[in-house]
């Protein structure tokens, strides 16, 4: 049990220690080396648990998904509305872009044109976006004259900027910014913005 344990923590360490690196670097620039060095392990003792960094990198992606989808699920799980779950997934989202570095290496290495085919965090929320702005056009939340595919372009656009210009300039990250974003386009939205302000009071 306690050899598990250690295992599992190595384990734990060197996806961040990679995360941290490709967030940093790329996926191409990071060394294996660097990585362990990082992380406190040897060699050695990445590649016991990772054959090559292409397993690495897609052990970063895979958790950085499964956050993902926590964030879109805990969103949905207050019930508050389709539209009121995408403003709370958009904050969930960015603040964790800002925090964790294995959210961020996620994003970034299933874009990388060195890593060739991958799952893509950022099309994954793309279409998470989709389905909720649909399922918020069919409840009647969006304002007369809007079109969902107008509101999924300027949702994705703006969170994806986020995403890309923080990894420049963490101001973007921010949590102001996404505010500013939200204020800006909720009253074109839908006639009940306040109600959606007012949930996250």
């Amino acid at each position: 049990m306690v050899k598990q344990e250690r295992a599992l923590r190595t384990r734990q360490a060197l996806i961040r220690a990679g995360a941290e690196l490709f967030a940093q670097e790329g996926f191409a620039a990071a060394s294996l080396s660097t990585i362990s060095r990082s992380a406190g392990v040897s060699n050695g003792a990445l590649h016991f648990h990772f054959e090559n960094k292409r397993a690495l990198a897609r052990a970063v992606e895979e958790e950085a998904l499964a956050m993902l989808r926590r964030i879109l699920q805990e969103a949905l799980d207050r019930d508050a509305g389709a539209l009121p779950a995408l403003v709370d997934a958009t904050y969930g989202l960015v603040s964790r872009i800002a925090d964790d570095a294995v959210v961020r290496a996620g994003f970034e290495l299933g874009d990388d044109p060195g890593r060739g085919a991958s799952a893509s965090l950022r099309r994954e929320w793309q279409l998470w976006v989709e389905e909720t702005v649909g399922r918020a056009e069919r409840d009647g939340w969006l304002a007369p004259g809007v079109r969902a595919a107008d509101a999924v372009t300027a949702v994705v656009a703006a969170t994806v900027g986020f995403e890309v210009l923080g990894g420049e300039d963490k101001a973007w990250l921010a949590e102001e910014r996404v505010e500013g974003f939200w204020k800006l386009l909720l009253p074109r939205l839908t006639e009940r913005h306040a109600l959606v302000i007012a949930g996250r009071g």
